[in-house]
């Protein structure tokens, strides 16, 4: 979720961050679902610790217990394995824009997004780690996600902001892309650096900053009040 709008960015459930628990039992033979959800696991973890470069499909299929050919039979070679789980991450911010879209108006929109960003904040971390690697793929796969990613993450925030404009509730003397960036920019911290010590209070904040302004509450803008002063004109 980058205040640009550019990956990497918000990024972000990602479906292979959990690892799996519970191996299937050894008389029965895993399912391609559950055997692609551990390569996502494994890899997602060897990038992180190594990079793209650093990492190999053999190492990828030893880390998952799979053979090199058994590998490539779910992902035609590491590009292909990369993007999936940069996928897993862009499915995972259409889900918190659809559930954000559910709601009644602009500010409870953007408190179920804010909340559901803190509930995955250890995935959006681990996919901007990912995406931070994106640079290495291919130009023309690059351009393809990247556009995907302005049209899911970045559409689907815009299409809120054009929402509450359109209502009333929020100004309209600026363009809905400026309004979408500023709220990513002020949004950035929780998804990046260490996490706030009152994750849920960082968030209250910063919304309020967005949805109500910057000033403290009850101050005169211009009016040079501090700590104490009763902000009310003189009579």
């Amino acid at each position: 979720m980058s205040p640009t709008g550019s990956p990497p960015g918000p990024l972000p459930h990602l479906g292979y961050h959990a690892r799996v628990t519970l191996p299937p039992s050894p008389t029965v033979s895993p399912t391609p679902d559950t055997t692609r959800a551990r390569i996502l696991t494994e890899a997602a973890r060897l990038f992180v610790a190594s990079g793209y470069h650093g990492v190999s499909m053999r190492e990828v299929a030893a880390a998952v217990g799979v053979t090199k050919p058994a590998l490539y039979h779910h992902y035609a070679d590491k590009e292909a394995l990369f993007l999936a789980m940069l996928n897993g991450t862009l499915a995972g911010l259409a889900r918190l824009v659809a559930h954000a879209e559910g709601q009644p108006g602009i500010r409870a929109q953007l408190e179920v997004l804010v909340g559901d960003l803190l509930a995955s904040a250890p995935e959006q971390r681990l996919g901007l780690q990912l995406a931070g690697e994106l640079r290495h793929v291919s130009p023309e796969r690059r351009a393809a996600f990247e556009g995907e990613y302005r049209r899911v993450w970045m559409g689907g925030l815009t299409r809120l902001i054009e929402g509450a404009i359109s209502q009333g509730e929020l100004r309209a003397d600026l363009p809905p892309a400026v309004l979408t960036r500023a709220l990513l920019a002020l949004l950035y911290p929780l998804v990046t650096g260490a996490p706030p010590a009152d994750p849920h209070g960082t968030a209250r904040a910063l919304l309020s900053v967005y949805l109500d302004g910057a000033a403290r509450q009850g101050a005169v803008p211009g009016a040079g009040n501090v700590e104490g002063e009763d902000p009310s004109p003189a009579t």
